[in-house]
């Protein structure tokens, strides 16, 4: 039987290990963002090297999406009884391993199985970087401490297509993942030495491998049945999956009721804050998953953009989110983070529903730029109050979990958009590289995902109190 450490003192920021401490989580959970955000703008790249399609690029993404949307919960849970910060050094080591092999693959079959391995990888490490934070600072500087995570973190997820865009022309895709390299190597070197261990205190119980079996499958499945849903949707294989997602996802629900020792803890729901955060969360990363894809494809594909130009076009809101995110964790300490996850999103569906009219011929400063700054504007005072609610909003000892099912809710909504959008506006094949096909679906997309946003902002008044920061 495994029992807590005793834990360390806690961390105060602005000290020397509240430096190491954030620049290994930050570094860790950027290479991540940024992998995810630069392979959008890598996708021409890919499909006309490798002789892709459309469902084969979907793949690209949705691999890694549902390998980490799948597994993050038990990367948590791991986290909370056997130490977060070894099984954050787990994962950080494993994404490194995967990325080079996403670096060399030659086929499209080849490197949508490499990024299901990085999948892996990631929900190790994911939920690991925000528990460590959580069960490491002082709670007073805790909303701080998410909001210079969110920002420096959320840097690299934002600067991921013009790095991308840059590697892509300058050499190859493949450096896209080959990157990752040598950055994990760093957090390993810092992690190692520099973060403390935690976990939850009491026993360790066993592992609910039941749970994520049927999570993975009604993942797995559903997915399978969008994405190839476009090519026929009444095929046998395609209606299967349907069906065995769909049944799986039920016995999911009902198996986590029943054990002793879910992966799931069935109670975490029953606190509004933590279901209101998280319907938030879904309806919110919904909304920047399908309108990340949709916005990078219609630069180069309509507008014409080259790969660098593209990622270059959303480098703006990048200042934004660096200069806010702290502050926004700050604020909402103090003043409650209903507001601010409120306002945040619709701040964000004002910029999507602004860049749904970028077309053929739209100049970047006019059509592009009041978009793009409108989103980032948004994120950045969204995301780090959001973060905190849903910490905050769990036992102490269920970080990891609470901040597995957070990554879980937000993988998966990224998941699901991408998976969805091309097909419900029409998009098949080689769309994606039709200016005129692709240029007509586009706008409809866009509006979608700014309706989710309106969405995230709804459940965030409507479910999230002022006071669930306060100490």
């Amino acid at each position: 039987m495994t029992t807590g450490s005793p834990p360390a003192p806690p961390v105060a920021l602005g000290t020397a290990r509240s430096r190491w401490l954030l620049l290994a989580t930050v570094l860790a959970s950027g290479m991540a963002f940024l992998d995810a955000t630069a392979v959008n703008v890598a996708l021409p790249a890919i499909g006309a090297d490798l002789d892709a399609s459309l469902a084969a690029l979907q793949w690209t993404v949705t691999g890694y999406t549902l390998a980490l949307a799948a597994l993050v919960l038990l990367g948590g849970s791991l986290g909370d009884r056997h130490g977060r910060r070894r099984v954050f050094l787990l994962g950080v080591g494993w994404f490194a391993a995967a990325s080079l092999v996403c670096g060399i693959a030659a086929t499209p079959g080849q490197l949508v199985a490499a990024r299901v391995l990085q999948g892996v990888g990631a929900a190790l490490l994911t939920p690991g970087s925000l528990s460590l934070i959580q069960a490491s600072f002082r709670p007073a500087d805790r909303g701080r401490a998410i909001g210079l995570w969110s920002a420096f973190a959320g840097i690299a997820g934002l600067v991921g297509p013009f790095l991308g865009g840059v590697l892509v022309d300058a050499g190859s895709w493949r450096l896209v993942f080959l990157l990752n390299v040598p950055l994990a190597v760093l957090v390993l070197a810092v992690a190692g030495r520099q973060v403390p261990e935690s976990r939850a205190g009491g026993p360790a119980g066993r592992f609910d491998v039941l749970g994520a079996v049927l999570g993975a499958l009604a993942l797995g499945a559903v997915t399978y049945a969008l994405i190839t849903a476009g090519e026929d949707p009444v095929r046998a294989d395609v209606l299967a999956a349907a069906v065995a997602g769909l049944l799986a996802g039920v016995g999911f629900v009902l198996h986590e009721r029943r054990t002793s020792h879910p992966l799931l803890p069935p109670g975490l729901f029953a606190r509004r804050a933590f279901t209101g955060a998280n319907l938030a969360t879904f309806a919110v990363y919904a909304g920047l998953g399908g309108s990340s894809l949709f916005l990078v494809l219609q630069l180069q594909t309509v507008l014409g953009y080259d790969a660098t130009a593209a990622g270059a076009a959303l480098l703006p809101s990048i200042a934004l989110v660096t200069l806010l995110s702290p502050t926004a964790g700050a604020l909402a300490t103090r003043v409650g983070p209903r507001l601010p996850m409120t306002v945040g999103p619709l701040l964000t569906a004002a910029g999507t529903l602004y860049l749904a009219g970028a077309d053929a011929g739209t100049p970047y400063l006019a059509g592009i730029l009041p978009g793009s700054l409108l989103q980032g504007l948004g994120m950045a005072t969204t995301v780090a109050p959001l973060t905190a609610t849903v910490l905050a909003a769990a036992p102490d000892e269920l970080t990891g979990v609470a901040s597995g099912v957070n990554n879980t809710v937000a993988r998966a909504a990224q998941l699901l958009a991408v998976a969805t959008l091309p097909v419900a506006v029409g998009l098949t094949g080689a769309d994606y590289a039709r200016p005129e096909v692709f240029g007509a679906g586009y706008p409809v997309a866009m509006t979608v995902c700014a309706a989710l946003f309106v969405l995230g902002g709804a459940a965030s008044w409507a479910l999230v109190r002022g006071d669930v920061l306060r100490a």
